[in-house]
């Protein structure tokens, strides 16, 4: 059936110029998120999609069945603090996760803080939370319907006394206590005009330090960094685990380099009064340190100098000249050094990625010798906790069809393994009916592309099977396996291939893999994913008209440009939070810092990248004539102030006003837009399982998939 769009006031007028070249952007209008014209367009979309997400035949059975094997227990590692330990429990569908603390592993646990108590609908989300190094008191930031910003508030650790302390206008920030437990490190940016509820769009610059004293008001708090030459720049804060430092990481945008700042705490006789003076040991954005321990005066950093997979250095702040400088442990020939902790005074527990599954290893500080590897299967570390004054430690492992194993090992004890400490059983899904696979594709220009694939055990390659593509590419972001129950439901009932094809733009090979697809190379993440349908079209797995596409974010980037490109690849594509408006996507709140992955319309040569890309820019105008595009589903939401709404709504309406026209155009071209939701980050548990049954719904309605028993 042809579908009849709402109409949407298009005013050619508006034109920019971009360097000589006049650019007209008819829905400028739905850039204001509070006019009434925006809240009605929303309005018409949304009563035009929901009834219809609504009647998918498989709605209430993939609904059903998702409620039921959501409902399994999910546990963090658990993590020391003082004398007692402290972890995050989910019994199944609660909203948001609670978390618990015991006085030992043995011992009966009690709620420490439940976020569900602060609003019906678990709207409210804990967005960060930090207890002092001795356990006395709980730092805890709180946002409210998915946006970024976060209110800071604090409790007594042993009996839960709420304290009178608050902190606004807090976003991207850190959140680090000294060790004398007087206060904190934050960030927060200076008051705007306007609102900041997560439903204005804003530029976010300006972002300070300061140093929070407990007992005292946010108006007292003592400024200790400032970067007016730099509204862009962010700052966070470590305290080193020895307690005698802070070291300071400067960023600008997402690119993996920092400056590295640091100032000696007891140096200052009178403790934190003002501007700290801060020693520079790094004042370029040449490379990235990130602090991971220190032996006295000696640094360890997890670094990319000079080694795009990463290595660990040692830095002696008393002899801070590069030429002093050691390598710990050098670059791997393949595998990328992803995360280290210190852990057991002189170990260092370390974290490499192979062929993007990891592996987890146990190095020796002083020398940088590999002691021993722990026992891993195929997939993903999904956490490890750990202190350098303890000697055990937790780390959880997860894949596509296991939801969540946690081990525990105590590095005190002679031989020691580690041990199942929790493992998580989901009842009503079988893992030995699941076969997951990884395979390495050619792109256009030939460079091997990883790709997982996750589908019924004896499957037949007879070309009919539904596919489920899903990829992201950017950020230096590497997508690992990953538990999703609307993953495995749609291979168990809809009869579906889950193929996550791991591009470049990603971190998965490290820095080269990601520049591969950033910047002038973008083009690369667009190729990649289009060669890896084409892939499973070869290999006789499916046909084009049974691949769904799937990205969220930058995905969503990536998901539109390739609906642009090549409409006849693929029978559906869903859009999650995407940025769609490549040529204005710097204006709006922290959007500015993204111009190192894409580049900025500001500048002539990479405008000339943008444009040929932009999924908003590369959509037909009507009468249009050529291949019909898949069908389309657009998610965003109300709150989402970091792929602000006018990304997606902009760009629907300029696809339905052009595609939507064309008689060919059977299947529909539709936004789901939700409110009292963001990005993603904090979402509750009913929200999450709606949202992945409007998507699973959509995708059988349109590629015409029946439930199976």
């Amino acid at each position: 059936m042809a579908f009849k769009y709402p109409a949407a006031r298009r005013d050619e007028t508006k034109m920019d110029d971009y360097h000589g070249t006049k650019i007209c952007d008819p829905y400028t209008w739905l850039e204001d998120p509070d006019g009434a014209e925006t809240m009605a367009f929303v309005e018409e979309q949304n009563k035009l999609t929901m009834p219809y997400l609504e009647q998918c035949s498989v709605r209430a059975q993939f609904h059903q069945r998702l409620t039921e094997l959501y409902d399994y227990q999910k546990y963090s590692c658990p993590y020391k603090r003082g004398k007692r330990y402290f972890y995050f429990h989910n019994k199944g569908l609660q909203n948001q996760s609670v978390l618990y603390v015991q006085d030992s592993l043995d011992a009966p646990a009690t709620v420490f803080f439940d976020p569900n108590e602060l609003s019906e609908d678990g709207t409210v989300a804990l967005k960060m939370g930090r207890l002092s190094e001795e356990c006395e008191y709980f730092a805890y930031g709180l946002s409210s319907s998915g946006s970024d910003w976060v209110t800071v508030h604090f409790m007594k650790a042993d009996d839960l006394t709420k304290l009178p302390d608050v902190l606004e206008r807090v976003k991207f920030s850190c959140l680090a206590w000294t060790h004398d437990a007087k206060g904190v490190f934050y960030n927060c940016y200076p008051p705007q005009e306007g609102k900041t509820d997560g439903t204005e769009t804003t530029s976010n610059i300006n972002q300070k330090l300061y140093y929070h004293v407990m007992g005292t008001k946010q108006s007292e708090d003592i400024l200790v960094a400032e970067f007016p030459e730099h509204p862009k720049w962010h700052s966070s804060v470590t305290i080193s685990d020895d307690g005698r430092y802070a070291v300071l990481s400067i960023t600008e945008g997402c690119e993996p380099v920092n400056q590295l700042w640091y100032c000696d705490l007891q140096q200052l006789p009178n403790g934190i009064t003002g501007l700290l003076p801060w020693v520079k040991l790094v004042d370029n954005f040449d490379a990235q340190y990130s602090y991971i321990t220190n032996e006295g005066t000696v640094f360890t950093f997890h670094s990319n100098l000079d080694a795009p997979r990463y290595c660990l250095i040692n830095i002696d702040i008393q002899k801070p000249d590069r030429k002093h400088w050691t390598t710990l442990i050098p670059q791997h020939d393949k595998d990328v050094l992803g995360s280290v902790s210190c852990v057991n005074q002189h170990h260092l527990l370390v974290n490499y990625l192979h062929d993007v599954k990891d592996i987890l290893q146990v190095y020796e500080l002083s020398t940088g010798k590999h002691v021993r590897d722990l026992p891993l299967d195929v997939g993903t570390v999904g956490g490890v906790s750990c202190k350098k004054k303890h000697s055990e430690f937790f780390y959880k492992f997860t894949s596509f069809t296991t939801p969540g194993i946690i081990y525990h090992c105590d590095l005190s004890e002679p031989n020691t393994e580690p041990r199942v400490f929790r493992e998580v059983e989901v009842k009503g899904i079988k893992q030995e009916e699941y076969q997951t696979s990884q395979v390495f594709y050619p792109s256009k220009d030939g460079t091997k592309i990883p790709m997982f694939l996750v589908h019924a055990k004896g499957l037949v390659k007879d070309g009919t099977h539904p596919v489920f593509l899903y990829g992201y590419g950017g950020f230096e972001h590497s997508i690992q396996p990953y538990y999703n129950v609307a993953y495995l439901l749609f291979v168990r009932h809809l009869g579906g291939i889950l193929a996550v094809a791991n591009i470049r733009g990603g971190g998965e090979y490290g820095l080269t893999w990601h520049k591969a697809g950033s910047l002038g190379n973008k083009q690369n993440c667009f190729d990649d994913f289009q060669c890896a349908a084409e892939y499973l079209i070869q290999e006789n797995y499916t046909t084009a008209s049974r691949i769904a596409i799937n990205g969220a974010s930058n995905g969503g980037l990536l998901v539109a440009a390739c609906v642009n490109q090549r409409p006849d690849l693929f029978g559906c594509a869903v859009a999650e939070v995407g940025v769609m408006d490549m040529l204005k996507f710097h204006k709006f709140t922290i959007g500015h810092a993204w111009t190192t992955d894409y580049g900025c319309s500001d500048n002539p040569e990479q405008f000339k990248w943008l444009i040929k890309y932009s999924p908003l820019h590369n959509l037909p105008p009507p009468p249009y004539s050529g291949p019909p595009y898949p069908a389309v589903l657009l998610l965003t939401a109300d709150h989402d102030d970091r792929v602000v709404p006018l990304h997606t709504l902009k760009y629907c309406a300029a696809l339905q006003h052009g595609v939507g026209s064309s008689p060919a155009q059977r299947q529909p071209l539709m936004v789901r837009v939700d409110t009292r939701s963001g990005h993603g980050a904090g979402k509750p548990t009913a929200k999450a399982i709606l949202e992945d049954t409007h998507i699973f719904c959509f995708i059988a309605e349109t590629l015409g998939l029946s439930w199976k028993e």
